[in-house]
């Protein structure tokens, strides 16, 4: 077990405290886990994996699992590896959404103590 001012970071699983080794985030909106290298810090959006759960990840059906493996000869460097899962981070991030609306008036029909009855003039 850790002191309480070790900088190891533990496995996110229920009950297990070996040391992390790997970071898994979901891309919802492409229906991807993507599992990394372990993050330079710890995102709240982000789950921090063991060894052993990383091997044993699956995804929901439908969904794919993106392995972003460091051992591979052919592999991109862990600046690489880092940079992408960043980018993955990043357009995860819930965006704005404008919505083009037209203009429309409202008035008010009602009152009854602090509360209003609006009406739109369609």
């Amino acid at each position: 077990m850790s002191s309480p001012g070790s900088l190891v970071r533990r496995c996110s699983r229920t009950a297990c405290g070996r040391p992390a080794a790997t970071t898994l985030t979901y891309v919802y909106a492409d229906q991807t886990a993507v599992l990394g290298p372990l993050a330079t810090y710890a995102e709240p959006h982000a789950y921090d994996l063991c060894e052993v759960h990383s091997e044993r990840l699956s995804a929901p059906r439908g969904w794919e699992v993106l392995r972003l493996v460091q051992d591979d000869p052919h592999a991109h460097t862990s600046d690489d590896l880092l940079a992408l899962a960043d980018a993955v981070r990043e357009a995860a991030q819930p965006r704005p959404v404008d919505v083009a609306r037209e203009p429309f008036e409202m008035r008010e029909v009602a009152r009854k103590g602090h509360l209003r009855v609006l009406k739109s003039d369609d």
